[in-house]
């Protein structure tokens, strides 16, 4: 471009107020699709929505966003002028698109993308799996739940194994459940049964297995571990309705899988198959570091992270299990103790903000998959698994482990928030 030509740059503040609220509402459809917390995405839409001119009050839950926009140029007595209600499924944690969102946002706002174009790029991200992608996710299920036995477990090569094998059926099965609404009411509680009675099956008729070790395993993505942890999160900053929500959708979840698992057991019964309860020797230690960066690289496909951002990913996550490892170590108690939790969630959340201050790009990239190995989703579990098989006692015990686990890890994130003040919403 000549220098002495006049630079143009497009004022989205002076676009249509319609065309302003369309890109708005698309943008918080978007955020909220690709798994951003309730005080995450009012806080974005509210900062973007300034930006463009405009005051907006948002309300946003796991299925329904609320906002009401009025224009800034009304003062302090103005009125809403367009209220929006958007539902929404509960969305799923895809990092590259929402990146991709975040980035569109930027453009906007600094004026080098025009507001209907980048309306368009935002609907353009809405494009349905390839076959390839779908392909990912289940060799991503089947990766985890085999690492998680080797890592968490100290399970035998043989559970890895089964483990492994199941989380592949599993990973087809929410594939085919994401297609089909009435598959996926379902699709947890069939997931269950389906690892309960292979496991079973296998043990009784194959070889023993470590039954409880290697159905858990085989479960690990499917437990809401994730959701009870960004449910703790938003009640403690009073994002009250939408916490609730959330826990009532995790408690959902993790009945269904307890009962998925209680129902292939009396199946199993009632037809005389019985397993082989029977601990293999487990794993050599050695084996925790490569079972650690392969379920990096499971995440990295899981939560749908861009290329380019797999370093980030599989750092993340290293970092993440050996702070937690360390903390535990400290503790003189297991890795998975309060402390090492706390201070796990409270690296990674300083890390997010660092990156994203310093890379303009999306802290989730570090903060969702590094605390995926923190969240105490698998104890959630087995606390129901307990109450369904009537040991009160025993699930009353892990639960409230459960609960401390669940404080001390939001604790850790919200201290992290303190050491590290973030710069961008996301």
């Amino acid at each position: 471009m000549p220098m002495n030509e006049p630079v143009h740059v497009i004022s989205p503040a002076s676009a249509a107020l319609n065309t302003r609220i369309a890109f708005l509402v698309e943008l918080a459809r978007r955020l909220h699709k690709y798994g951003t917390s309730a005080p995450r995405l009012e806080m974005a839409i509210s900062g973007v929505a300034q930006r463009l001119g405009l005051i907006a009050e948002v309300w946003s839950s796991p299925t329904a966003i609320i906002i009401s926009f009025a224009d800034q140029g009304q003062g302090e007595e103005g009125l809403a002028q367009v209220t929006q209600v958007v539902r929404l499924l509960p969305g799923d944690v895809n990092l590259e698109r929402l990146c991709r969102a975040d980035d569109i946002a930027d453009q906007v706002i600094d004026g080098q993308l025009d507001l209907r174009e980048g309306f368009h790029q935002l609907r353009a991200l809405d494009l349905p799996d390839t076959r390839r992608d779908q392909a990912n996710v289940i060799i991503s299920y089947g990766l985890s739940a085999a690492c998680i036995a080797a890592l968490f477990l100290h399970s035998s090569w043989v559970d890895m194994v089964v483990a492994g094998v199941i989380g592949l059926l599993i990973g087809g099965i929410t594939i085919l459940a994401s297609t089909r609404p009435r598959l996926s009411v379902a699709s947890d509680a069939i997931s269950a049964l389906v690892a309960t009675m292979i496991t079973i099956v296998v043990s009784a008729w194959i070889v023993p297995l470590a039954i409880k070790s290697v159905i858990l395993s085989s479960l690990i993505i499917l437990i809401p571990g994730m959701s009870l942890t960004t449910a703790v999160r938003e009640i403690s900053s009073q994002h009250l309705v939408s916490g609730m929500a959330r826990m009532g959708g995790a408690m959902s979840t993790l009945l269904k899988l307890g009962f998925g698992t209680l129902a292939a057991s009396e199946v199993c019964n009632a037809l005389g198959i019985h397993a082989r309860d029977f601990v293999l020797p487990p794993l050599p230690s050695w084996t925790d570091y490569p079972a650690l960066l392969i379920a990096a690289v499971a995440f990295a496909i899981l939560f749908r992270a861009a290329r380019r951002d797999w370093p980030v990913v599989i750092l993340a996550v290293v970092v993440g299990y050996f702070t937690t490892r360390w903390g535990g170590e400290i503790a003189g108690r297991l890795p998975a103790a309060p402390f090492g939790v706390f201070l796990g969630g409270l690296v990674l959340s300083a890390l997010a903000n660092l990156y994203a201050r310093f890379a303009h790009r999306p802290g989730a990239v570090i903060r969702e998959p590094g605390i995926l190995l923190l969240v105490p989703g698998s104890v959630g579990f087995r606390s129901v698994s307990y109450l369904l098989e009537r040991s009160t006692k025993l699930g009353m015990d892990t639960g409230l482990l459960l609960i401390t686990l669940l404080i001390a890890l939001a604790a850790g994130l919200m201290f992290g928030e303190l050491l590290v003040a973030p710069r961008r919403s996301l």
